[in-house]
């Protein structure tokens, strides 16, 4: 069986997942693409054969030739477009946010009930990263004793002028968010927001660095340097420290030099360069998933949490004070 797919919205990541499901992925291959810009779609669809241009991604979810859906347009507008999908049965993937509020996000996780199937995987690629696996396999099997603390780094070299202080939470530690529960099996109770001095490199409207502090409700602390103007690189680190050990992600430079004294490694330029593997994975996971009818990955429960801790995080960056996540109760039907 080939999925047929239909891509809502072609910007940078959705022309990156274009490229993957057109021509690097098996079992699948792009039919349809909309986006609120009609001349970048008619451009992005002359690199796809067979593929048609879609007015509205309302239209491509309903058409006949699309089998399943993936969105990546803005995120204020996903919560619309996977309800229309789960409305006409069709699997989606939505990438990171599932929806821009909690309230949003358990609407969809209703909708979802409501069918009797599981539709919605959402975009949370680190978990398909190999570094990441390896983690979760050293924790899964005891290997450096109960987890006590965490600490993680999400490090850019430089963000666009648009670039706000909200974002560094809403767009960037929801991926340390995401990946720490995953990582734990645990929920994250409580959040704090610290800013440290200001670089002189950030935008006179962004406080950048922030660290974000998360406890989960096995009382396991975790600290998130998010510093999106560190210049030198993309720099992602992740250290899981035990009561015998400690585990942590390895370089990812592909190379060492060593040279005049001095032991140097390369760090990826951008997420596209690091995690370009992850990717490639997820989708094909998505995909194979689609042709089994039996969704797996992260969860539109999985959205609802980011979310909800990203707002309890957003209120305590505003408040400088701690702020209890709070969540509903996790239903049956929720993956």
């Amino acid at each position: 069986m080939t999925v047929n797919v239909g891509i809502i919205g072609v910007g940078m990541i959705g022309q990156d997942h274009a490229r993957r499901l057109a021509g690097g992925l098996s079992g699948t291959r792009v039919t349809a693409i909309a986006d609120s810009d009609a001349a970048r779609a008619r451009e992005v669809v002359q690199s796809l054969p067979g593929a048609s241009v879609h007015s509205s991604g309302l239209d491509l979810i309903a058409a006949s030739g699309v089998d399943a859906v993936v969105v990546t347009s803005g995120g204020p507008t996903h919560e619309e477009f996977v309800l229309a999908a789960i409305r006409a049965g069709k699997p989606v993937f939505c990438e990171k946010p599932l929806a821009p509020t909690p309230e949003a996000c358990l609407r969809i996780i209703e909708a979802e009930a409501a069918s009797g199937r599981r539709l919605v995987q959402v975009g949370f690629m680190r978990r398909y990263d190999r570094g990441y696996q390896a983690l979760k396999q050293a924790l899964d099997e005891g290997s450096i004793g109960a987890p006590l603390l965490v600490h993680c780094t999400h490090r850019n070299p430089a963000v666009p002028p648009t670039f706000t202080r909200d974002m560094s939470i809403t767009d960037v530690a929801v991926h340390e968010i995401d990946i720490i529960r995953w990582l734990l099996a645990e929920e994250v109770k409580a959040v704090s927001v610290m800013l440290p001095p200001r670089s002189c490199n950030a935008a006179a409207h962004l406080h950048d660095p922030q660290l974000l502090l998360l406890e989960t409700t096995a009382g396991v602390p975790i600290d998130v340097e998010v510093f999106v103007n560190c210049r030198y690189g993309y720099d992602i680190r992740c250290e899981v420290v035990g009561e015998t050990g400690t585990v942590s992600l390895a370089n990812p430079a592909a190379v060492s030099f060593r040279s005049g004294g001095t032991v140097t490694d390369r760090l990826p330029a951008d997420w596209r360069e690091r995690f370009a593997p992850a990717y490639d994975t997820e989708l094909q996971e998505w995909v194979n998933s689609v042709r089994v009818g039996e969704a797996s990955g992260p969860s539109s429960w999985d959205g609802y949490a980011a979310a909800a801790i990203g707002e309890a995080a957003l209120t305590a960056l505003e408040s400088g004070e701690r702020t209890e996540v709070v969540m509903k109760e996790r239903p049956f039907f929720s993956g």
